[in-house]
């Protein structure tokens, strides 16, 4: 894990292959509750449709046994690369920060030998006593074994 000023970032490897695992978080962010329901209670389309850049989605999560809210845009999606871009636009992370944003990088690993996950929180603080935001990225990596292990069970 890194940390520079307002932006925290974190690698992680999975074995399932990019383009699946960035389908999940680009296009079906609504599956990750029955993939990771100890994290992830539900993700709800507000607005738009899914898959599409902004459209409005609605996280319901656990942080430190507390449930939490999150709604969110999709402001970008790249299926080439596997980015998917989101900014946080209600919710309990704004009682906290000015603005919230995270992107996702799913990046192929060589020989096909699965993936690495790259997520970054860029983040504006409401004051100097607001922690940074560590704390979610441990729930981004649970989420993250959770999607790889449903995944490398639907392959053949």
């Amino acid at each position: 894990m890194s940390q520079n000023g307002n932006k925290v970032e974190i690698e992680i490897e999975v074995k399932a292959p990019a383009a699946k695992f960035h389908q999940v978080f680009s296009c079906k962010p609504h599956i990750m509750a029955s993939m990771s329901p100890q994290s992830i209670q539900g993700c709800d389309l507000l607005e738009g449709e899914w898959g599409k850049p902004g459209c409005i989605i609605c996280w319901r999560y656990s942080h430190d046994g507390s449930p939490q809210i999150a709604k969110e845009i999709i402001e970008a999606i790249d299926n080439e690369n596997y980015i998917t871009n989101y900014k946080v636009i209600e919710g309990n992370l704004l009682e906290l920060y000015k603005s919230f944003s995270s992107s996702v990088k799913v990046t192929p690993k060589e020989n096909d030998d699965g993936s690495l996950v790259h997520w970054i929180f860029e983040y504006e603080k409401l004051n100097e006593d607001v922690p940074d935001p560590t704390g979610k990225l441990q729930i981004l990596i649970d989420v993250a074994k959770d999607i790889d292990a449903h995944l490398l069970s639907q392959q053949p």
